[in-house]
Formats: structure tokens, sequence, C-alpha cells
């Protein structure tokens, strides 16, 4: 049983009569009233034993977009329902309406909507809906709750999406360029044209030239079919907040980034979240399908509370390709030894693939950095540039093993690591 604001207002207006005739009879005349209203409302309200509710599964949808919840309620009973259902979603869903007044014929069904803003990324649920079902008056109702379980999967936003179409256009001028720029080992041959004044002449066909009695140079175009994989860190320091998201979320959005960009280059896609096991798993199986199974995988990652187990990459790396390949780390610079982790696993990586290290620098260091104002402040700079002082001599470190550094703020890490996608493509490295 429940009663509305309409009964509360009832039970403040019967306390008038007790104040001017006050005594026994006249609470006792009073309450019975009330008591009586509140009999004959849940007498006369709807059932909700015959009451049914059903809900088709909602679409899913990326982190502060919008979607809409259905559920369906079915009266197989004899009388109306009028009343109210509130949908229990979890306030992380963001619904907007999630109490709707429900009028439901006997033996009819009507179709109510909830629309939801989710405000957290990964699998949302409700469990169940509660129903009121009111009397003419609507001063009491009857209540039941009603498991009907649904869920729905608020994907990564992609943000770094803007910076697809200009990545993109340095990948077509990379095919459009001569050989001369990119050619050598780890090119492939393109087509023959005609010398113009400015070509290499390393780059001259002899052969053609002596067929056709013109100067042939041969043209050449970035490497495709090549393997690109992408270790995401889901340990203890990715949990840690940048700006306004975790350094997982910035490390995903660089992985869609650059997951995109290279299955358009021609590349095949690996991708991996791993802490001390494997968290999601993802591939490109045909042309332009890997942006939806990335964001699938990533939906319903957390950051773990535990410590990265370094010495397994290698063997998850092998596990997806056994050829050489890019292979992205996608961690941090600071916390833990990296000499026991990071560094070792690395360099085992780099004596066989094209390795980049890929990292979130917070841009509260360079504020902490300049702020020299009062004792407080040089402290803070001094431990600023401190940490900024390892990170470069990690960064130095990395690089003596022929391992790539991509050390960015959250805005700027997708597009570099997406600039060092190209540039390692342009050099013929992959």
């Amino acid at each position: 049983m429940a009663i509305s604001g309409r009964f509360v207002a009832l039970v403040l207006l019967g306390v008038v009569p007790v104040l001017l005739l006050p005594g026994w009879l006249t609470v006792l005349a009073t309450v019975s009233v009330l008591t009586a209203l509140a009999c004959a409302e849940l007498v006369f309200a709807g059932s909700l034993r015959q009451i049914r509710v059903v809900r088709p599964a909602p679409e899913n949808v990326t982190l502060n977009g919008q979607t809409d919840a259905v559920f369906t309620v079915r009266n197989d009973g004899n009388r109306a329902l009028r009343g109210t259902a509130r949908d229990g979603w979890q306030p992380s869903a963001g619904a907007r309406n999630p109490v709707q007044d429900i009028d439901v014929p006997a033996g009819e069904s009507r179709r109510y909507t909830v629309r939801l803003q989710p405000v957290r990324r990964g699998d949302l649920t409700t469990q169940h809906v509660t129903i009121r079902s009111f009397g003419p008056l609507r001063l009491a109702a009857r209540q039941r709750t009603i498991g009907c379980p649904g869920s729905v999967r608020v994907l990564p936003p992609f943000h770094s999406r803007r910076h697809l179409p200009s990545k993109l256009r340095k990948l077509r001028e990379l095919d459009g360029k001569a050989a001369v720029q990119i050619r050598g080992a780890g090119t492939e041959f393109d087509s023959l044209r005609d010398y113009v004044r400015g070509d290499d002449v390393r780059s001259i066909d002899w052969r053609a030239t002596a067929r056709r009695s013109a100067v042939v140079v041969r043209t050449w175009r970035p490497e495709r079919d090549r393997r690109v994989v992408m270790v995401l860190d889901t340990s203890r320091t990715s949990a840690a907040r940048i700006g306004d998201e975790t350094r997982l979320d910035t490390g995903m959005e660089a992985a869609l980034l650059l997951g995109v960009l290279a299955e358009r280059g021609g590349d095949r896609v690996d991708f991996v979240a791993f802490d001390r096991r494997t968290r999601a798993r993802a591939a490109s199986a045909g042309q332009g399908n890997i942006l939806g199974r990335l964001v699938q995988a990533m939906a319903p990652l957390e950051a773990e509370l535990i410590e990265m187990d370094w010495p397994a990459v290698p063997a998850q790396v092998r596990a997806l390709s056994a050829h050489r390949s890019l292979v992205v780390l996608l961690t941090s610079l600071d916390g833990g030894a990296p000499e026991e982790g990071l560094l070792p696993a690395a360099e085992r990586l780099a004596s066989q693939h094209v390795v980049v290290v890929a990292a979130v620098r917070d841009p509260q260091l360079g504020t902490m950095l300049r702020d020299r104002s009062d004792a407080t402040g040089v402290f803070r700079a001094a431990a600023a540039e401190r940490a900024l002082l390892q990170r470069a001599a990690l960064t130095a470190e990395l690089r003596r093993y022929g391992v790539e550094v991509v050390d960015a703020e959250p805005h700027e890490l997708p597009p570099r690591l997406a600039d060092m996608y190209i540039r390692l493509k342009a050099a013929g490295r992959l």
C-alpha cells in the first residue's frame, strides 16, 4: 500500500475539526473517515496480481548520448489500471523520466518510454518496475514491484574521431608519393611512370627504360596488410584521473583512433586489454568493422586495483601475432618500478617488433612547474620537476632499446599516436 500527497493533505485538513472540537469522539470520527476513504480507494483500485511487464533490449548508446528504454505493461485483470510506474534504472543511467503515469484498460497493453542519458561507461542495468494502482480519488494505491531485468551498454564516446579526416588525408598523401621518399626495404612496389625532374635516380627502372626508350621510374606505396597490436594497461595506474577522465579512458580514445586509422591504411588490427589477465580482446576481421568491435570490447572495462604483470605481456603479443608487428603499449610512465616491469618487457618486444609506448602526461605538472609565487609553490615546482625528469630518464632508456615513446597530455595523445603510426608507415618500418 502507498498513499499520495492528496491523502497527506486530507490528513492535515482533518486536524482542523480536532482543534475546533477537541475530544476523543472527534479524533475517532476523523480517523474513521480517513481509514474508510483509504480502504475504499484500495477496493476500487485495479488489481496488480495479473499485471505483466516486458521490455525489449534498448540500443547501445555512447557516453553522454541519449537512448530510449521501452517497457510494456499488460493488464490481464478485469479492472482498468490507473496509476504510476517507476523504472528502476541505476542512477548512472541518467533516467530523465523514470516515473510514468499509466492508464491501461482491462485486457490491453500500453508502451511507455524512459529517456536515458548515461553518465558512466559500461553495462548499466535495471532489475524491476514498481507499479502503483490508485483508486478513483488517487488517495491511496496498491503497490507491487515486478521483476523485469534490462540493460544498456554505454560505449566509449570516441571524441578523437574529429582527428580522423586529417590523419586519413596524410595516409592518402603517402599513397601518392613517389618512391624517392619512402623507398627501400619494407615498401611495396606500386607502378611505373615517366621520369620527371627531381626524381631520385636510384628509382629508375633500367629494364623498362631500355624497352620504352624513355626514362622510367618505379613508384612505391606504403606497406599494407601489416599487423598492429595494441595492448591497453588496465592495472591500478590506469585508474588515476587526469583532467576530466581516467588514464584508461584516454588510452581508449587513442586506441580507437589508431585502430580505425590502421584499418583504413590496409593493416590488420589486434587489441587486448590486460593487467594480470585478459580483460577484453578484439581484432579486425574485415574492412570497416574494427570500430564496432573495439567499442564493444572496451565498453565494460574498468581499472583494476592490481599491479600490471609485465613479464606476461610478450606472451600476450605473441599469441596475437607471431610475425613482426607494430606493438603499441598504452600505459603509464610513472608509478611502480619501471626497471622491473615496463623496461624489460619493452626490450624483449623491441627485439622482434616495432614498439611504441604511449603514455598520458598530467598537464598539472606544467602548471605546478611555473607557479613559484610562494614557498608552497616552490616545493610543488620542485616535485613537478622531479617527476618530469624521471619521465625523461625513462623515455631516454626506452629509446635506447629502440622503442618509440609518445608522452602527451590527454587531448594530445590520440593525434600524436596517430602521427607516429603514419611516420613509421612512411619510413617503411612496419
